[in-house]
């Protein structure tokens, strides 16, 4: 199934079921007004959301054009939002770039970061700042949201509690970030609002593509108007969702609606630092790497952070060239008063 929110005059918006070549669309308020509601009665309400997703694509039920440009995120706002650093390959990049050593236990013990979920960010709507002073940067990634999980909950216990699966631009203030981190108590100013893709899929939509808690295809970063990044999301990641799932669960319960993400997608391409697209590698899902590279292989830094009128779009096609999720567009704007 694919599911989308749509902008209304509630803060939870309006549940719709999109068509599987995301072509039309439909209200379903005899089965749920909110994707959080959905979620809350997942069990009770999936059997009438595959008959409706299944007459939707027959375009056997009343239907409209799916406009994007009207979604929210999936879940406006969400209980809980956690993002990981899946992607070790990035975490040693970042630690390299600033000569610092990276613990072993990085590649067993999942980082992971409690990041704002009252606000999200349309996919559509601009990113709106208070300073291009402060270092922005995009993060491409991929996220999963979860039924409800228990305490200690096993990564194989995990794996079936994932109900969704969709794409993610975790806005990073790189500039606040070592002043946060040197206070010892972690991100919040450096990390604000995040934005997810207009759709959100159930994980049978992905086929073989779906594979041991990993999404296997490419995570595209077109970043002002030149493709920036192509890594492949399956690759080089440590830690699948179901890990990450298990490691959020083992202090506390998750409730239906959490949000998990993947951290940075990257891929070491089979070289030291990868490569740039234009050089024949996949790129970079994130500015910052970029950068670090260019610190690790030339000694300077040639690339800047986002600028007012910077414009980032986020998406993952199928191997037909399809789009899955929608796409994730954006322009870096100033906050006005």
């Amino acid at each position: 199934m694919k599911l989308a929110t749509y902008k209304n005059d509630s803060r939870d918006g309006q549940l719709m079921m999109v068509s599987r070549d995301l072509g039309v669309a439909c209200a379903i308020p005899d089965i749920a007004l909110t994707l959080q509601y959905a979620l809350d009665h997942w069990q009770d309400l999936e059997p009438a959301l595959k008959a409706r997703y299944t007459a939707l694509n027959e375009r056997k039920v009343e239907h409209d054009t799916f406009d994007q440009t009207r979604c929210a995120s999936p879940l406006p706002r969400a209980y809980q939002w956690a993002d990981g650093s899946a992607y070790v390959n990035h975490v040693e990049l970042v630690r390299r770039a600033r000569g610092a050593e990276m613990p072993q236990s990085f590649w067993t013990d999942p980082l992971m970061y409690q990041g704002g979920s009252d606000d999200f960010i349309g996919p559509k709507d601009d990113i709106i700042l208070p300073s291009d002073d402060w270092g922005v940067d995009f993060e491409a990634e991929v996220a999963v949201v979860t039924d409800d999980v228990p305490m200690q909950c096993s990564s194989e216990d995990a794996a079936a509690r994932i109900r969704l699966i969709m794409l993610v631009n975790d806005v990073s203030l790189r500039g606040l970030i070592p002043g946060e981190l040197a206070k010892g108590f972690g991100f919040f100013q450096a990390k604000p609002a995040s934005s997810f893709s207009p759709v959100a899929v159930t994980p049978d939509e992905l086929g073989s593509a779906w594979q041991d808690g990993k999404v296997h295809l490419p995570l595209r970063s077109t970043y002002n108007g030149k493709l920036f990044g192509k890594p492949e999301a399956g690759e080089d990641m440590t830690f699948s969702f179901a890990q990450l799932i298990s490691h959020a669960a083992k202090s506390r319960n998750l409730g239906a609606g959490c949000i998990i993400g993947s951290g940075t997608v990257s891929n070491k391409q089979g070289t030291e630092h990868g490569s740039a697209v234009e050089e024949g590698g996949v790129g970079y899902s994130c500015l910052a790497e970029l950068r670090m590279i260019e610190t690790i292989r030339d000694g300077k830094l040639a690339t800047p952070f986002m600028q007012f009128g910077d414009r980032i779009r986020i998406e993952m096609c199928d191997p037909a060239g399809t789009t899955i999720f929608g796409e994730i567009d954006q322009q870096l704007k100033p906050f006005k008063t």
